[in-house]
């Protein structure tokens, strides 16, 4: 009964080995990304001592006003390309805000294998020490709450390394084309989530790209506007030696997709029939363009110099 028993539990321990196993199998296809879902953060310098989850400063003293900007995903910030707006103050009630809005005078490096934390880049609003608030103190403190909205230009790249080429479905060889395939995205706020591919027609195949905001922030084409009710991109087929031999749409629109409720479903359709017996797999992908726009924000308690 005990060998029985001790039999018993070898096989259970062994069924769950193999499954671990068999769940731990990887494609054997190495990522061209380092990943990630950021583009650039963006957070408050220290101001001064914190007071009850605020920081706390007195009425004569400088409020410096400096925001940290560091690039988290794989797209170069070029100069000039992030713009950042100081909100929620009125500027005319301060002394020592050089502007409202400033952009970066410096490239911001992307993370790559050689600078795996990214670049960064300084936006300070009060170069000469601090801000001073002009106004009167009506009680014991003033609270303010400045709010940082920045945008910057940012690009993701996407890639399916062995889409099947096939025009003879029956021919099991080589590879599979209706399938879902394996995606990689570079490191980027946007992000294509999954890639299927499918017959279109005899000889013909189609790739359907699903797309996905999942920074947290809004969206909009490059030099575009951001719309409250959905985000925008604009996208283009890789290599472009394949461009002239695919139709990509969105909802019936070339080039541009709306996310609706941050996704949008891109499919990109082969015009021409492949030849007779053609079996081959190549490397396709996507390159999606946008405007991204993130907010931070801070509570400042002004206090009454005694």
């Amino acid at each position: 009964m005990k060998k029985k028993y001790i039999f018993a539990l070898f096989a259970i321990s062994l069924f769950v080995l193999i499954i671990g196993c068999e769940e731990e199998i990887e494609t054997g296809i190495p990522t061209p990304f380092i990943g990630g879902t950021q583009g650039l953060t963006a957070e408050f310098e220290p101001i001064g001592v914190v007071e009850e989850g605020e920081y706390a400063v007195y009425e004569d003293e400088l409020i410096p006003i400096s925001i940290v900007f560091r690039n988290k995903g794989e797209e170069l910030v070029d100069v000039g390309n992030l713009k950042v707006e100081l909100k929620g103050i009125l500027i005319d009630d301060f002394s020592g805000i050089v502007a409202g809005v400033l952009t970066n005078t410096n490239r911001i490096e992307e993370v790559s294998e050689f600078n795996p934390e990214g670049g960064e880049e300084i936006i300070d609003f009060t170069p000469t020490g601090g801000a001073k608030y002009l106004q009167e103190i009506p009680g014991a403190y003033y609270t303010i709450t400045p709010y940082i909205e920045y945008v910057y230009k940012y690009k993701t790249r996407a890639t399916v390394p062995e889409v099947c080429f096939k025009e003879n479905l029956r021919d099991e060889r080589l590879c599979v084309v209706r399938e879902r395939k394996e995606v990689f995205s570079s490191g980027a706020p946007v992000q294509v989530q999954s890639a299927e591919e499918d017959t279109a027609g005899t000889g013909r195949v189609v790739l359907i790209f699903e797309v996905e905001n999942v920074g947290g922030g809004d969206v909009a084409v490059p030099n575009g506007e951001f719309r409250p009710d959905y985000g925008q991109i604009r996208y283009i087929l890789e290599p472009i030696t394949e461009r002239a031999n695919w139709q990509c749409t969105a909802a019936g629109r070339e080039n541009e997709a709306r996310l609706i409720d941050g996704r949008a479903t891109i499919r990109c359709r082969l015009l021409n029939p492949l030849p007779k017996n053609a079996l081959y797999t190549k490397e396709i992908g996507l390159t999606i363009n946008y405007d991204y726009r993130d907010v931070i924000q801070e509570r400042i308690r002004i206090k009454k110099s005694i």
